[in-house]
């Protein structure tokens, strides 16, 4: 009896023998291979559009003619002579002419831009033709030409470049959701456009920059600032949802120049959101580069010295000192103020927007689903969240899935999420309904998730909806999943970095330590001391300003949504006399007399490891035991989203002026919306 399996099928290609499942096509079956064969269409997450004809293979055997190998699935091969495997030639004579024809009539149009063309350098069109194409051209006639379209203030077009390939349109269709760009015309009258001239109101629009393969799409800002083999590039993590999206950060000197994605299928697939991309101007204004202290009412410039002694003087005065938590520390130097605020007996506090999240329950805050248990799912329930705005890169996966087939229900407000959705309510009573209603064995029986975000947990009742929402996944035999939107609250959690009571116990601190806590209002009275790297809202109400790094400018360690701990690297250098936190924390626990007992990141990693295993298990999402919170009495107001601004949410997003540009036009796209 043969080992193969039914869905199993043999071909050779370029005289190699290999066993692919019959649903793959012929270019995946050379991937499977390890053979190049050049594209310009095919994209493996979008839908084949078999325009391009760049990778044509010869099927012996078959029609006289090359093959669209992107376009040809292995299951529909023929056997050869007796039964032998099929094969398949990447490299005959018929297959070069093919591929050189192709080129040269892909290059009859396009403009000789190469030495002013952003994507010189990186080009699959420059690439390809050299690898595949002629030195030559036969095309004498006039080259045609295209207007540029605006797509807003994030993607630069020179339609001219446009070899028509449709990723951009694939992409805003399938995966962003939107139906604002459509190719029209026939012959060389055909070019890509948008609906009216409308721009994009996606925030996943920047993503067919990468997609696409020639220079007709670029990105506006970057425009005409570096060439690639100037930059240092460093892979790293995202820090401006709780996704965890992993990163490139590409720098130019000191400064960082542009963010790309990489690729990680267990979190963001090969997206980031717009926020992500173009936040990096942010890092470069409003920046806090030196100490300051309030003298007089005044703040006004110090040494470090000075600026550590003040801030040692006030915690050693302090009867109740309190540490709060920004949205962007990383988990050590969280660590690093426990351990120094716990050791002066005060608290500290990560829960800044009142999240009703319960400590030590790694399944109430966290969960027991991951993100890519999103994709196979059959049902979805989102409860209290616009997974939109709050994670754009989670957002398109429940898209993915709905387009597969799974159902999606919705507790909030009604808004576009890009995909259908059955809407059960907006208010308390519509969670209650559902968390009690009877659940069928066959709905038991399916995969579904149920989603709570921070919006449906910040109210008074918030522990009361997070006891619903379990007992609903309880009922239905569901995955449980909570979607921050805070880049550090999981690790803050995780290393207990909570009061009982939240921040209602921390509101009679008389000497507060903020560590980049932005998002929350400080009452007169108390004397701040303020660690982080933007003169944001937390700064102005400082008495002691300790400049630090932000993310990209120092090593640290992240944990996302779903309780995977994950390594941001340091691309670029604090302006100034910025530290690093952690280092911030050791040297101010010399001045207190209480010395911190690391001298190094690595020291300080170790200790962590050492308090909370599990932060050690990198790029792994550790399992949680189920605990169900206690259902208690619900208040009657209808769920708010957790985000006021998509594009305003953290103190580097609102030094940008490139968000606060997009902003602005999301609030006259949303009133002329209202008019209508």
């Amino acid at each position: 009896m043969s080992d193969v399996k039914p869905d199993l099928k043999k071909l050779i290609i370029d005289g190699q023998t290999i066993e692919v499942p019959g649903a793959m096509t012929l270019i995946q079956a050379c991937e499977v291979a390890g053979i190049e064969v050049p594209r310009f269409c095919y994209h493996e997450r979008l839908s084949i559009a078999g325009n391009c004809r760049m990778c044509l293979v010869e099927v012996v055997g078959g029609p006289p003619k090359p093959t669209a190998s992107c376009a040809m699935q292995v299951k529909d091969l023929r056997p050869g002579p007796d039964g032998a495997p099929p094969v398949v030639k990447t490299n005959s004579p018929m297959v070069k002419k093919a591929r050189e024809g192709v080129m040269e009539f892909l290059l009859i149009n396009h403009p000789l831009d190469c030495p002013i063309c952003d994507q010189g350098g990186e080009c699959d069109l420059q690439d390809q033709a050299m690898a595949y194409g002629v030195d030559f051209s036969r095309y004498r006639e006039p080259k045609r030409a295209s207007e540029d379209l605006n797509l807003g203030p994030l993607v630069e077009t020179h339609m001219t470049r446009c070899i028509s390939c449709t990723r951009c349109v694939r992409f805003t269709t399938e995966v962003a959701g939107i139906t604002q760009m459509g190719q029209t015309g026939r012959g060389e009258d055909s070019e890509i456009t948008s609906y009216l001239n409308e721009t994009l109101s996606s925030n996943l629009q920047g993503n067919i920059i990468d997609l696409c393969p020639v220079g007709a799409l670029t990105s506006k800002p970057y425009a005409f600032t570096a060439r690639p083999w100037e930059l240092t590039k460093t892979e790293t993590i995202d820090v401006m949802d709780a996704l965890g999206s992993n990163i490139r950060v590409d720098t130019k000197g000191r400064e960082v120049m542009r963010i790309l994605p990489r690729n990680h299928d267990g979190v963001n697939e090969e997206w980031i959101s717009d926020k992500t991309r173009f936040v990096w101007d942010g890092l470069r204004r409003q920046r806090l580069d030196t100490p300051y202290v309030r003298v007089n009412g005044k703040l006004r410039r110090a040494t470090w010295p000075e600026a550590l002694a003040a801030a040692a003087s006030a915690l050693k005065a302090a009867k109740k000192p309190v540490g709060l938590i920004g949205d962007l520390a990383p988990v050590e130097a969280v660590f690093a103020l426990k351990q120094l605020i716990t050791g002066l007996g005060g608290h500290v506090e990560c829960r800044t927007d009142g999240a009703r999240l319960p400590a030590g329950n790694r399944s109430a805050y966290v969960g027991t689903a991951r993100i890519e248990d999103i994709d196979d799912a059959a049902m979805i329930q989102l409860i209290g969240t616009n997974p939109r705005d709050e994670a754009p890169v989670l957002n398109a996966r429940i898209r993915k899935a709905w387009l597969r087939g799974a159902q999606v229900g919705l507790v909030g407000p009604a808004v576009d999420l890009t995909y259908d959705y059955a809407h059960v309510g907006t208010d308390r009573a519509a969670l209650e309904r559902l968390s009690s209603m009877p659940i069928s064995d066959e709905t038991k029986a399916k995969k579904t998730i149920v989603i709570v975000g921070m919006g449906a947990l910040t109210e008074a009742d918030g522990a009361a909806v997070l006891g619903h929402a379990m007992q609903l996944a309880t009922n239905s035999n569901s995955l449980f999943m909570v979607l921050h939107t805070a880049a550090a609250r999981v690790g803050a959690l995780d290393v207990g970095a909570v009061t009982d009571g939240g921040l209602a116990a921390v509101a009679d601190a008389d000497v507060i330590y903020s560590l980049g806590a932005d998002e929350v209002d400080i009452a007169a009275g108390a004397t701040v001391i303020y660690q982080g790297s933007h003169g944001d809202r937390g700064a102005h109400r400082a008495d002691i300003i300790l400049p630090g790094a932000a993310w990209v400018e120092e090593n640290g360690l992240f944990v996302n949504t779903e309780g995977r701990p994950q390594l941001s690297f340091r691309a670029s250098f604090a302006p100034g006399e910025a530290k690093e936190n952690w280092a911030i924390l050791r040297a101010l626990s010399a001045e207190l007399g209480a010395v911190q007992p690391w001298d190094s990141l690595a020291a300080l990693r170790r200790a962590l490891v050492a308090a909370h295993p599990h932060l050690a298990q990198v790029d792994a999402v550790p399992a949680n035991d189920w605990q169900p919170v206690a259902t208690g009495a619900l208040g009657s107001v209808a769920f708010r989203p957790a985000l006021r601004d998509f594009y305003l949410t953290n103190p580097i997003a609102r030094a940008s002026a490139l968000m606060a540009e997009l902003s602005a036009l999301a609030a006259a796209r949303g009133m002329k919306v209202a008019a209508e």
